[in-house]
């Protein structure tokens, strides 16, 4: 399903890439109509919002946005584990599905990152997207009300992977909970969380949320409208091959 790729180039660090391909990003949402009946539109504006800016600029908020704090936080089991050792044990089965359906990783980064899970579901049936999609939807869902709350556009994207998914949720009860919560991106919140990893920090848990593991390195699929690899995150060490 070439929409989700697209979809995880667009929840990506911004590529200047985008910019380049911003008429083959739009002609392939339209293409995508069938699939995302209420969504297209939404995100044909997201694109077209997206391009219309400075990449930098872009890139900066993004950074800002996805980058400080947790709560927004693009690694799926980090909002399911957290720092416990449950987590490690989760990625390892999650990579051991995406070995099993012969997807292989060129870039040192952890497999519950939601763009490259976007990446392996988009080489899967309609009906494996939607059962996984399901299964990740709370995540999905409360990701997407705090980007409303923030009143970021990203938002669109995760409302176009619910549509894609089928997954029914309760926005009235989220929003409630969503607007209880305190950030965890300001300056004291940000200096809290240093001053809590500076006290573990050395203490030997395995599976905590920093924890890079080197993944195996083969060429990544890309869609015909991008080239090459998914681009560096500045703030994920990343290792291409071709």
């Amino acid at each position: 399903m070439r929409i989700l790729t697209l979809i995880s180039r667009l929840l990506d660090y911004p590529d200047p890439l985008l910019w380049h391909h911003r008429n083959d990003l739009i002609a392939e949402i339209r293409l995508a109509r069938t699939s995302l009946p209420r969504s297209a539109d939404a995100l044909i504006a997201f694109v077209k919002m997206l391009t219309d800016r400075n990449p930098m600029d872009a890139q900066e908020d993004y950074t800002a946005l996805f980058d400080r704090g947790r709560s927004l936080s693009l690694l799926l089991f980090e909002h399911v584990h957290g720092d416990s050792r449950d987590r490690g044990q989760a990625m390892v089965d999650l990579m051991d599905l995406y070995q099993r359906h012969g997807f292989s990783i060129a870039v040192r980064e952890l497999p519950d990152y939601i763009p490259l899970f976007l990446e392996f579901l988009a080489s899967r049936p309609l009906s494996d997207i939607q059962e996984w999609l399901g299964d990740a939807g709370h995540i999905l869902a409360l990701l997407a009300t705090r980007l409303r709350e923030r009143q970021s556009p990203y938002a669109v994207l995760f409302d176009a992977l619910l549509e894609i998914g089928q997954v029914q949720t309760d926005t009235s009860k989220l929003q409630v909970t969503v607007q209880a919560e305190v950030r965890d991106d300001t300056p004291a919140a940000m200096d809290k969380l240093w001053e809590e990893e500076a006290t573990t920090f050395g203490g030997g848990q395995a599976g905590g949320c920093n924890a890079q593991q080197p993944l195996p390195a083969d060429s990544l699929a890309a869609v015909k409208w991008v080239e090459g690899t998914r681009p560096p995150h500045p703030s994920h060490s990343q290792v291409a091959t071709r």
